[in-house]
């Protein structure tokens, strides 16, 4: 299901594809816009609601930036983590990491904290963010190897070879996290964006 948009392009109704995959209990994979959500719904400690209102600020969040500031101007990537939101990559100055927070904060009055982790310089080349991607597989696969805890209950994403770590977890599960990705090839420091529970 399509809609077009008043600038020409058409957008992806995925608010009501995810809502759909909600009803379903997740059992199955579904694909909108390019993001693949799938039955890790099922298994988060987000409540079902929650999981739709991070996929939306992320999608809101990075069009805003974009509109903000250009894509030549930037390379972000936005996480919501329970309305916990991490802004990773690269821009040209302080003035525009600043805007970037900014843009991402009027996009959503419910947002509990930004973690802007945008680094000042040029944009990542295509190879650095391939070699990013496959790190985020290794310490996801290190996660199931061990099994010391639900690997979806943790959210990688790695950028120039930075790791952060999201989730809702015990401090147990945090320190056990940390500890295999920090052992995983290639990943220079491991940062945490947990949200702790007793």
């Amino acid at each position: 299901m399509f809609l077009k948009h008043s600038n020409g392009r058409f957008l992806v109704q995925a608010l009501a594809i995810i809502g759909l995959a909600v009803q379903l209990n997740a059992c199955i994979p579904v694909v909108a816009g390019g993001v693949a959500t799938t039955g890790a719904m099922v298994s988060d400690r987000r409540s079902s609601g929650t999981f739709i209102d991070d996929e939306t600020i992320e999608l809101k969040a990075v069009k805003a930036i974009t509109d903000n500031l250009g894509a030549k101007e930037i390379h972000a990537n936005v996480t919501s983590y329970n309305r916990h939101i991490l802004i990773t990559g690269e821009v040209g100055t302080e003035e525009h990491k600043a805007k970037a927070e900014s843009a991402v904060r009027a996009v959503d009055g419910n947002i509990k904290k930004i973690t802007n982790e945008l680094k000042i310089g040029p944009n990542s080349e295509l190879s650095s963010r391939a070699k990013d991607t496959f790190i985020t597989s290794k310490v996801k696969a290190e996660f199931i190897k061990k099994n010391l805890f639900p690997a979806t209950y943790v959210k990688v994403i790695t950028e120039a070879g930075t790791v952060y770590l999201l989730g809702i977890v015990t401090r147990k599960e945090a320190e056990d996290a940390t500890n295999l990705a920090r052992n995983v090839s290639d990943v220079k420091q491991v940062v945490k964006v947990f949200e702790y529970i007793d």
